[in-house]
Formats: structure tokens, sequence, C-alpha cells
């Protein structure tokens, strides 16, 4: 797919043409996105023609990632109120900021370097519904089933098996929402197509989806799968993916953390190719044991440099596990130790103070603002 970059400071002709087929009352589009989050801000696209496969879908296919979106909360800050889009004064001091980190982040020197995006967008927040940007109120029962697993190595534990660990920790998976929302690296998604099916990989965990298109009931309720089972039909030129059968281990937030959902979820997803170089992402999550009421995410996808997924070895390389586990039992050891010589303490803070070192992400549910 060739890579052919908006302007840094607003959003080229080439996006609000694309957009047509994705408005509501459009030709075609059945299910309007709740926020044309591409627009940038602007109000008025004109036609724009969906390229198509060979037979006859509207082609979604290349290397995307939320890099451009980094830096941008999946909840608003409060300062913002039910503002969806920074004002010019903001949107300029948001890309002087954005320029220099592509600056700082393209000569970077090591062998661990951040993505960076390669343009700026106005959104304030991921959450386009409800329209303060904010998760909704969690229920009292998904109260209940707040664990320190939700935090994983970026809680202060206990430690005691693998259970305690997020399955980001443990090198399982992500979740679907979980794949897409923007961190520090490994924000690439592939999607290919054949006849009656389109299929997702994520570069971090390398999970990969297969959904069907030709109509095809979803399996028995007795199947439950930490992806669920994905249905997706075309609406214009927008792909609707209906996912059910999940289970509750998977939680939604970035890398997949946070407050565990439960196994009746239901998920939305809404893909449109909007420009040659724009997806509009959308996904909706419907879960009312978990959350009081539904809420949306949105936002464009742009293209990979490089447009290769790297390689993942997640497992090959999972030393976090093995020495968490280990630390512990050295703490145990050492209160024991203490204990028989007479000093009985507190257990060490596993998260401590680390000059310069990044905050460890809010978990989800239950964020302010960012």
């Amino acid at each position: 797919m060739t890579r052919r970059c908006l302007a840094s400071l607003g959003i080229s002709a080439t996006v609000l043409t694309a957009l047509a087929g994705a408005l509501p009352g459009a030709a075609g589009a059945q299910t309007p996105h709740i926020a044309l989050t591409a627009l940038n801000g602007a109000k008025t696209p004109v036609p724009y023609a969906t390229p198509k496969t060979p037979w006859g879908d509207p082609d979604v296919q290349g290397t995307w990632t939320s890099d451009d979106m980094r830096g941008i909360g999946t909840a608003r800050q409060k300062q913002y109120a039910d503002r969806l889009y920074l004002n010019d004064q903001e949107f300029a001091e948001r890309s002087k900021r954005d320029i220099e980190a592509r600056r700082r982040g393209d000569n970077d020197i090591g062998t661990f370097r951040n993505d960076v995006g390669t343009r700026t967008w106005r959104q304030t927040s991921l959450i386009v519904d409800p329209a303060d940007g904010q998760f909704p109120a969690v229920t009292p029962h998904a109260e209940t089933r707040r664990a320190s697993r939700d935090r994983g190595t970026f809680g202060n534990g206990p430690f005691d098996t693998t259970e305690d660990f997020t399955l980001y920790d443990r090198c399982i998976t992500r979740g679907i929402v979980g794949g897409v929302l923007p961190v520090p690296y490994g924000n690439g998604n592939r999607i290919v197509q054949a006849p009656g099916m389109v299929a997702i990989s994520y570069e971090m965990v390398h999970d990969t989806r297969v959904i069907y298109t030709d109509g095809r009931p979803h399996i028995g309720q007795g199947v439950r799968q930490f992806l669920g089972d994905s249905r997706g039909r075309w609406e214009g030129n927008t792909l609707v993916v209906e996912t059910t059968n999940l289970s509750d281990k998977t939680s939604i937030g970035a890398n997949g953390n946070g407050l565990r959902h439960s196994a009746d979820m239901k998920i939305t997803e809404r893909i449109t190719r909007v420009a040659e170089d724009v997806l509009q992402y959308e996904v909706t999550v419907d879960d009312p044991k978990t959350y009081v009421k539904p809420f949306t995410i949105s936002m464009p996808l742009t293209p990979l440099r490089g447009n290769v997924l790297l390689p993942y070895e997640c497992h090959e390389g999972n030393y976090g596990l093995p020495n968490a586990l280990s630390a512990e039992r050295a703490e145990d050891k050492a209160i024991e130790e203490d204990r028989k010589n007479g000093l009985v303490r507190a257990r060490r803070a596993i998260q401590v103070a680390i000059p310069n070192r990044p905050e460890a992400p809010a978990v989800e549910g239950s964020e302010p603002g960012r």
C-alpha cells in the first residue's frame, strides 16, 4: 500500500472526499459512524470512490496503525468538557509537540525506541460516546470483580501464581480493543481479505482474527474464547463486525489491562476506508453487567511506516513472570528471616518512585480524564 501522508497541521482534501459513504444518509450507508474523526473537525466532505476487491467488496486491506493517536487519552481531560475536537490554538500547540516528538523519535539511538505517528489530529479523547468522553460508571456487580490482577506488573501484586498477572503480562492476548488502542510501540495491525472473510492480525502478541462475512451464524453459546466469535457484514462501504462468545478473562484498556468485563459483553466494530491512507475505526462496547451504558471509541488508523508488522516473540522473551514470582519468593524469605531476628516489618512495595520513569497506565473503568 502506497503511503501518502497528510500534512501534520491539517487534513487533506483527500480525507474530506473519503467519508461520503460513511455519513448518515449517504448512499448505501445503513450504520453511520458515531463520529467521523478522520475529518479532523471539518464538516463538509465530498464524494470518494472506495476501491473494491476483485470480488466486489470494499477494500480495507493494508497495514495500519494507531501511532498517530499516541498522547490522546482514551478518556477526555476535564478541561475539554463535551468538546471532541481541539480549537485552532490547541491544535497548533499539539502539532508543535508532535513535530518535536517525531524529530526526537526519528533521531533516537539504541535498540529500544518508541513508535511515533506521522500526522496530528484534533481529537480530545478516543471515547466519542458518551459526549463527555468518559467511561461510563461500572455496575456494583463489576466492582466485586476488581482484583490486583487488573494491573498485573503495573500494580503491587501479590504475585503468587501466574493467575495474578494480566493476559498481556502472560503473552496470551491483549483482547480486541487492547489490540488497537495506542501504546508506546507495537500498534500495527494488518487487514487482508478473501471472498467471504476478513482477517485482522495484531503486531503485539500477534493475535489473528478470522472474520466471516458470508452470513454464517455465530457458534454455540457454550463456546467461549478470549477474542470471542466475530461475524462481519458489509453495510455500504463499512465493514460491521459483531463479536460475541467472549470470556470474562479479558479487559477493555491499553494492552488489554484493566477491570475485566463479563462474558456477556458484545463488541461492534465499524471499519470504513475513508481515503487511500486512512481507515475510520470505531468500536462500541455493550456490557450491561459491567457498565451502566454502552460506550464508543473511534479513531483514524493510518499506514504503518514500513508497512510490515515486526515479529513479537513474547513467550520466548518473557522473563517478567519468572522474575516477578522469584522476587516475591525472595521477599517472603526475607520477611521470615527478619521476623526470626525480631524485626517485624511491612512488605516492601513493588512499585517505587523512579525519576523519569513513565507512569503506569490508569486502570480502565476508574481512570480520570487524561
